[in-house]
């Protein structure tokens, strides 16, 4: 009975929590936003209205979406994002986080393109995101190499591991996924890897 109990319990804790925590992320989030126009929208329409802050950021990011997809629009955003890059504390903090917020979106080609499997000889695999393919001539004619990152910290830091094409392998894994695996440190696995 008291073992039946336990794991109940744990499985109720387990579903529970992490229901929880989002949900506070969500929130909060929402709380921090609204929060930062709400005293100007209480000031221009005299009252308050929940969830007006939230739909005006939303809004904003649209339409910051919207230009930057148009030819003047990305002029304009390229200069802006020029003379801010002048910016010493700026640029060391804006154009790392970009380029990680970018290697994750499906449309930008330099980002991550698949989950790989690079093979080490001591080591077994370890399970990273192809950034690049090359090649290198050695004078033996071009070699396939392959330019894979291997995130040690969440996805923010790792280690860029640079190996020849042959010893890689790709799973049927998406970069979603591996993301996914990555943030519950290897959990998240699916119990069959096709290669």
């Amino acid at each position: 009975m008291w073992l039946w109990l336990r794991r109940r319990f744990l499985t109720g804790f387990f579903v529970t929590v992490p229901l929880f925590v989002s949900v506070a992320a969500l929130v909060w989030i929402f709380g921090v936003v609204d929060g930062l126009t709400t005293p100007l929208y209480d000031r221009v329409i005299g009252r308050r209205i929940p969830g007006l802050g939230i739909t005006s950021t939303a809004l904003a990011i649209m339409l910051v979406g919207v230009v930057a997809t148009n030819v003047l629009g990305k002029r304009l955003l390229q200069r802006a994002e020029a003379l801010l890059m002048r910016v010493p504390v700026f640029s060391t903090i804006y154009s790392p986080l970009k380029q990680l917020i970018a290697a994750f979106s499906p449309d930008n080609e330099s980002g991550f393109k698949r989950v790989v499997l690079v093979e080490h000889a001591t080591r077994g695999y370890s399970i990273g995101f192809l950034t690049k393919e090359f090649t290198v001539d050695r004078g033996r004619g071009p070699e396939g190499m392959l330019a894979v990152y291997v995130p040690t910290n969440n996805l923010y830091l790792g280690d860029v591991i640079v190996c020849p094409r042959d010893r890689a392998v790709f799973p049927d894994i998406t970069v979603e996924e591996g993301v996914r695996i990555f943030l519950t440190g290897g959990v998240a696995l699916p119990p069959t890897v096709k290669l």
